[in-house]
């Protein structure tokens, strides 16, 4: 089953698409609450690039590599991916209003529907959250 979630960003597409894909703003991002956080990341921007970020909790009790490869990418529009055997989509569509950024991803069969929503939801808010505060 595919699980989509999706987020305005208020900024130009240059700018969101760039922090989208820097290793150095993703560890600042790529959180989907205050007790976590992404310690190191690599990104390959390329057909064939690998990318992988490593995703630990704040008190060191767990962590996770969330790593794949990139099977195409259209500069400022489009990411789609491999990561083990689950494929994932990511459009960047500029509007009047900004930029609309939709990920589309296999669900995994550990966590509900409703909880892989929402984490991926809650990361993606926390990237809007942090282009727009780039730009203050």
């Amino acid at each position: 089953m595919k699980i989509t979630v999706s987020t305005l960003v208020t900024a130009p597409l240059a700018e969101v698409w760039r922090a989208y894909n820097s290793p150095e703003d993703i560890k600042v991002w790529n959180t989907a609450s205050p007790d976590w956080h992404t310690t190191a990341s690599s990104v390959d921007l390329r057909v064939g690039g690998r990318f992988s970020s490593r995703m630990e909790a704040k008190d060191g009790s767990c962590g996770f590599d969330f790593a794949g490869e990139f099977t195409k990418v259209v500069p400022q529009k489009l990411l789609e991916y491999s990561f083990g055997e689950r494929t994932g989509v990511v459009e960047f569509a500029e509007g009047d209003k900004g930029v609309t950024v939709t990920v589309s991803f296999d669900s995994e069969p550990t966590h509900s529907e409703e909880q892989q929503r929402a984490g991926w939801q809650a990361i993606l808010d926390s990237f809007a959250r942090h282009v727009v505060a780039r730009r203050l």
